[in-house]
């Protein structure tokens, strides 16, 4: 094990993935709380054509999915509530963001000689060959985020639950909804470096989403979701280092595997009843309602 563990290519894999897995449990259980799979999905097809394109000049891809990212967050937060109601623009400039990675790709595989093994790399992830480099920033990355998040912790959730509530007691939902997408295009920047842009949503909403489904309590749910997520992460990578079933197969496919079925057997246990989560949305609302009781104004 120790051996194991010696080689830099583990190391760097490990360590992306932990700070990834963290990240994406707690971002994501704010994403689920707000029904924000969609914009996930969004921000992800859009760094596609951010990586790419920063393929094609010479710039690191994770730089280029973080700027083209972060805009489109801006703009959809410009939108607030009326995002909710422009799935055919959404839907246009998706399309749009796809074809122009497709662009950006074919004019690199023209031009240089890995441009297949680097678009592949970006679809489905490539921990496998992440640099010390691209740890470090996603460490600094993580940092911000977790910092950013324990701040601003509280008024996020009563907004995520009950932004109508929220905004009569005062909290800015619409500022609060820009930083959210913001840290969410980082979020999923540096998350397409384990899963890629297919697989990003396996990571960053089934252990969030399983873990709702076996707790009611708000902070019970996140602590949940992060040992759900390092768990598929730790066992995605120990899988696809060892050649399981004697097959190297992707770390995507077994981390996306692994979480969804965790998701399903949540399902199961709820159905038969093994943990009673009842009227879970208006206890966490009465939880945070609590919480506004003894601390009114943000």
């Amino acid at each position: 094990m120790l051996e194991f563990f010696s080689h830099e290519i583990v190391q760097n894999a490990f360590s992306a993935g932990t700070i990834v897995a963290i990240i994406a449990a707690c971002i994501g259980y704010f994403v689920v709380l707000r029904s924000q799979t969609f914009a996930s999905e969004a921000l992800s097809d859009i760094g596609f054509a951010g990586a790419t394109g920063a393929v094609v000049f010479g710039f690191s891809s994770l730089i280029g999915m973080l700027i083209f990212s972060m805009i489109s967050a801006l703009g959809m937060g410009a939108l607030g509530e009326r995002i909710r109601g422009r799935d055919v623009e959404i839907g246009m400039v998706l399309s749009f963001a796809l074809g122009l990675g497709v662009l950006f790709l074919t004019i690199y595989t023209q031009t240089g000689s890995a441009g297949t093994n680097s678009g592949v790399g970006i679809l489905f992830g490539s921990i496998l060959s992440v640099r010390r480099s691209d740890v470090l920033i996603a460490l600094g990355c993580g940092i911000l985020l977790l910092i950013l998040l324990a701040f601003l912790y509280r008024p996020l959730l009563f907004a995520s639950i009950d932004p109508e509530v929220a905004l009569t007691r005062g909290v800015p939902v619409r500022t609060l909804s820009i930083i959210f997408l913001l840290m969410l295009s980082i979020t999923i920047s540096i998350s397409i470096l384990v899963v890629g842009v297919l697989l990003i949503i396996a990571l960053l909403i089934a252990p969030a989403a399983t873990a709702l489904r076996l707790t009611h309590q708000p902070r019970h749910s996140l602590i949940l979701s992060i040992v759900l997520s390092l768990a598929c992460t730790w066992s995605g990578l120990i899988l696809a280092f060892t050649g399981s079933f004697g097959k190297y197969l992707p770390v995507g496919f077994y981390i996306s595997a692994i979480a969804a079925a965790l998701y399903f057997i949540s399902i199961i246990i709820n159905r038969l009843g093994i943990i009673y989560t009842p009227r879970r949305v208006e206890k966490i609302v009465r939880c945070t309602d609590r919480e506004e009781h003894a601390q009114p104004n943000y």
